[in-house]
C-alpha cells in the first residue's frame, strides 16, 4: 500500500468496484467486507519467523475476492481498526495482480452475515453492504408450500425470474426477487430436492422499496442455498423444529395483492440493474 493508504469505516461516495482496478498506484476508493486477516510471516531457515504485515481477504458488492497487505510499518496503525465481517473504504493503494485461491462458495458459507428485517429497513434503497436474507418460504411464484410447487424451469424467459414470499424471524414476510443466474440455482435446487425445501439463504440482497413495500431483491453476485446446505440454513431448520408455530399457514391473497405503483416508483426499483420484466397488476 502506498504512503498515505486511509482504511476507515463508513460510506464511499461511488467507490469503484475491484474488477475496475488496475495494476499500478491507484488514489480512487474501494470499498469491501474484511472476510479475514492474519499475520503475514516469512520463514527463516535455522532462526525465528520475520513478521511482515497484516494479510487481508476482501470482498465487494459484486462477490469478487481480492487480497490485501498491510506493511509492518503500518501495522500499528490500521491493525486495532479491523474486525471481521465489517465494511471498509480504502483510498490510495497500490494494487497487482495475484490468485486467490479459496473457493468463493467456501468462503461466503464460512462468513455469512445474516441481517435482520430492521437491518434492511434501515438501509432500504443504499449502498455499501452486502446483504444476506435467511428466512422459511411461504409461497414460491404465488404458490403455497403444502401442496409441492410446479415450477416453471423450461421457458427461458420464466426461468430467469423468481418471486419467493420468506417468512423472517424477526419481521413480516418480504417478497424476495430472484434474477438470471439466482433464479436458475434456485429452480434447479429446489427441483432437485426430494422433499419440498422448507428454508432459503441468499447471499448479497439490495432491500427496496416497491409500492411503499420493502422487498429484497437478488445481485449479479447472489447465491441461493436451501435447508440442510449450510450451517445458518441447518439452524434455521432446528429453531423451526423447536418453533412449529412459525409454520402455521399464510393466505397467499394476504401476501400477494395487487400494489398501485407509480413509473417513477418501477424505474426506482429498477435503476442500477438489467432492465428486467416485473409483473404489475393495473
Amino acid at each position: 500500500m502506498a504512503k498515505n493508504t486511509a482504511i476507515l469505516t463508513g460510506e464511499a461516495s461511488s467507490p469503484l468496484l475491484f474488477r475496475h482496478v488496475s495494476p499500478g498506484p491507484g488514489d480512487s476508493t474501494l470499498q469491501f467486507r474484511l472476510l479475514h486477516f492474519w499475520e503475514a510471516r516469512k520463514n527463516v531457515k535455522g532462526g525465528p519467523d520475520i513478521l511482515l504485515g497484516i494479510e487481508m481477504r476482501m470482498i465487494d458488492s459484486e462477490g469478487t475476492l481480492a487480497q490485501g497487505f498491510i506493511g509492518q510499518n503500518r501495522r500499528n496503525q490500521y491493525e486495532k481498526q479491523l474486525r471481521r465481517g465489517s465494511i471498509y473504504t480504502l483510498t490510495s493503494f497500490y494494487a497487482s495482480n495475484s490468485k486467490v485461491e479459496e473457493n468463493i462458495e467456501g468462503i461466503l458459507t464460512e462468513r455469512f452475515r445474516i441481517h435482520s428485517f430492521l437491518d434492511f429497513e434501515a438501509n432500504c434503497d443504499l449502498r455499501g453492504d452486502l446483504h444476506y436474507v435467511v428466512g422459511h418460504l411461504k409461497l414460491v411464484d404465488s404458490q403455497p408450500l403444502h401442496q409441492r410447487p410446479v415450477l416453471c424451469t423450461n421457458d427461458d424467459s420464466a426461468s430467469r425470474k423468481v418471486i419467493v414470499h420468506l417468512q423472517l424471524k424477526d419481521g413480516p414476510v418480504i417478497n424476495v426477487y430472484l434474477w438470471d443466474e439466482a433464479a436458475e440455482n434456485f429452480l434447479l435446487k429446489f427441483d432437485a430436492c426430494a422433499a419440498t425445501p422448507t428454508v432459503l439463504l441468499v447471499t448479497t440482497v439490495n432491500p427496496k422499496r416497491l409500492g411503499g413495500k420493502l422487498c429484497l431483491t437478488s445481485m449479479s453476485s447472489s447465491r441461493v442455498f436451501l435447508d440442510e446446505e449450510v450451517d445458518p440454513t441447518k439452524e434455521y431448520l432446528n429453531w423451526l423444529t423447536t418453533n412449529p408455530s412459525a409454520t402455521s399457514t399464510v393466505n397467499p391473497v394476504e401476501v400477494v395483492k395487487s400494489e398501485t405503483l407509480t413509473i417513477s416508483e418501477i424505474a426506482a426499483f429498477t435503476k442500477r440493474q438489467p432492465a428486467k420484466v416485473i409483473p404489475f397488476d393495473y
